[in-house]
C-alpha cells in the first residue's frame, strides 16, 4: 500500500493541482475572569475590516455573560484594591511593555502606528500616577481642635464602561487604565472586538490578575441596561455611548442604585486626560485622630 508521501508525489507527477489551503479564521471570544469563554448564548456575529470584507467572528455577549463579568470583577476587587500603589503601577507598566512587544498584531488590525504609540504612552502615564493620586486627591484638613483630620481616596468598586468605537485601541486603553490605576475593577462593553480581545490577550499574558479587567463584545444597547441597573456595579462610564437616548436611559437606570456616572462627551483622545478619569471613581474617607500631647 503506497504511503502518503508516495501518493503526494504521484499527484505532482500527474500534474494535478494541490487543493487550496483554507485559512483558519479567528473567533474572538469574551474575556471574563482572566479566561476567554464563548458567550453562554452561543451567539456570534460577523466582523469586517475597513474594506467591508469578512475577517472573523466575534462572540455576542448576553445578560448572563454580563452577570458573570460582574461576579468576576467583584471577586477580584478585594485583592486588587488592597495591592500597594507601587504594585499596581508595576502591573500597568507591564501591560505597556507587552503591548510594545505585540505592535505587529495591532498593525495587522489596522491600528495606526501613531495611535499605538499613544496607547502605550498612556499606559505608562497612568502607571506613574498610581502612587501619586492619593497625595493629590487627599490630604490633611485644618480643624479647630487637637486632632489630625485626614482625607484619603479609596476606590468605588466595580465600574462598567462603554468603550468608544474610535479610536479603537487608544479609546479602550484610555477608559480602562484610569479605572484600574485607582484600584477599581472594570467591565468593558466594546463593539470593536478584534482590537478589544487582542488587548485582552495582552492583559492575560501580563501580570493583571484575572477579573480586574473583563471585556464583553457586542451591543451596548443590549448589555448596558443590565449593567447600569445591577446593584453590585458601583460606577458607569458612558464615554463611548454615541446614542443620546440610550445614554439617558442608562443614566436613569444607574440612578436607581446611586451609581457614579460619567456622561458622554466629546473627547480629544490625544490630549492630556487630566485627573478627572481617575478621580471619577474614588470615594473620600475622612479619618479623625487625636493628637498626642
Amino acid at each position: 500500500m503506497p504511503s502518503k508521501k508516495d501518493a503526494a508525489a504521484a499527484r505532482t507527477t500527474t500534474g494535478a493541482a494541490a487543493p487550496a489551503r483554507l485559512a483558519v479564521r479567528k473567533t474572538y471570544k469574551l474575556f471574563i475572569g482572566g479566561a476567554f469563554p464563548r458567550s453562554e448564548s452561543g451567539r456570534t456575529y460577523v466582523v469586517a475590516d475597513s474594506k467591508g470584507q469578512f475577517v472573523a467572528n466575534a462572540a455576542q455577549a448576553s445578560r448572563k455573560d454580563a452577570r458573570d463579568a460582574v461576579l468576576a470583577a467583584r471577586a477580584a476587587f478585594g485583592k486588587w484594591s488592597g495591592a500597594t500603589a507601587y504594585n499596581k503601577g508595576q502591573v500597568i507598566y507591564r501591560v505597556a511593555e507587552m503591548l510594545e512587544g505585540r505592535r505587529g498584531e495591532f498593525a495587522a488590525l489596522e491600528v495606526p502606528e501613531s495611535e499605538l504609540d499613544e496607547a502605550i504612552d498612556r499606559l505608562v502615564w497612568y502607571a506613574g500616577w498610581t502612587d501619586k493620586i492619593a497625595q493629590v486627591a487627599g490630604g490633611a484638613n485644618p480643624v479647630a481642635g487637637p486632632y489630625f483630620n485626614i482625607s484619603s481616596p479609596e476606590p468605588s468598586g466595580v465600574v462598567a464602561v462603554v468603550a468608544p468605537s474610535s479610536p479603537a485601541l487608544l479609546g479602550l486603553v484610555s477608559v480602562i487604565a484610569p479605572v484600574i490605576a485607582t484600584g477599581n475593577t472594570v467591565i468593558v462593553i466594546s463593539d470593536a472586538p478584534r482590537v478589544a480581545i487582542t488587548l485582552a490577550e495582552v492583559l492575560a499574558t501580563s501580570d493583571v490578575p484575572g477579573g480586574v479587567v473583563n471585556i464583553l463584545t457586542g451591543s451596548a444597547a443590549e448589555m448596558g441596561p443590565w449593567l447600569a441597573s445591577h446593584s453590585d456595579v458601583n460606577g458607569l462610564d458612558l464615554t463611548g455611548v454615541a446614542d443620546a437616548k440610550l445614554a439617558l436611559e442608562l443614566e436613569q437606570a444607574a440612578a436607581e442604585t446611586l451609581k457614579r456616572v460619567r456622561r458622554p462627551a466629546a473627547v480629544d483622545w490625544s490630549a492630556d486626560p487630566g485627573l478627572a478619569p481617575m478621580t471619577a471613581y474614588l470615594e473620600t474617607k475622612t479619618v479623625w485622630h487625636p493628637k498626642g500631647l
